[in-house]
């Protein structure tokens, strides 16, 4: 009987579990990927728009003077380690200063730093319960005198699986070797 055991379970279907070079699974901790807000076009998109696709969320602004653009820097070399696997995946930029961030400001931000990236913006309200979401968070900090002002803000980058599902939690920290690592095995997951 055991033996019998022993081959059935060799025949499973299951794929074998995941090593995560990324320290941090979130599955099942975070919720999925949800959310109504406009692109750099001003169309509406929600999470739907984005099935099948692998997605790197993650929270800024593009009149950050340090952490976003090393993080996109970071994401874009990450799908570029991938080659044709980044076809895939997705990053999702969403704007923590929808007063400066206009759709189309966001959209030749994103485009700077990779072609698959995704600027998404929307009200403050929009914005706020989707940072909620996923416990991230930011403030505007005091203004300069001259109109300017910095937004602190966290630097997580939240990774969904391609059915929306949250599956790993990344930093800066990160390198984009590791990330990459993690990506690839997402995908190719959705595609065994």
């Amino acid at each position: 009987m055991l033996a019998v055991m022993v081959v059935l379970a060799g025949c499973s279907s299951s794929p074998p579990p995941l090593k995560w070079n990324l320290n941090t699974s979130v599955q099942g901790q975070i919720p999925d990927l949800a959310f109504h807000l406009v692109d750099g076009r001003n169309q509406a998109l929600t999470a739907g728009d984005f099935h099948g696709k692998v997605v790197m969320l993650y929270f800024g602004y593009t009149h950050c003077p340090d952490v976003c653009p090393l993080t996109m820097t970071d994401m874009h070399v990450a799908l570029t380690k991938l080659g044709p696997l980044a076809k895939d995946v997705r990053i999702l930029f969403v704007t923590v200063d929808p007063a400066r961030d206009t759709p189309a400001v966001l959209h030749k931000y994103v485009k700077s730093f990779d072609k698959r990236a995704i600027g998404l913006t929307g009200s403050e309200q929009q914005i706020k319960a989707l940072a909620g979401r996923y416990h991230e968070s930011f403030s505007r900090g005091p203004s300069d005198g001259q109109g300017g002002y910095e937004v602190n803000h966290s630097a997580a980058i939240y990774i969904f699986d391609g059915k929306g599902r949250a599956r790993l939690l990344a930093t800066p920290a990160d390198s984009p070797a590791s990330v990459a690592h993690d990506l690839r095995q997402l995908i190719e997951q959705e595609h065994a």
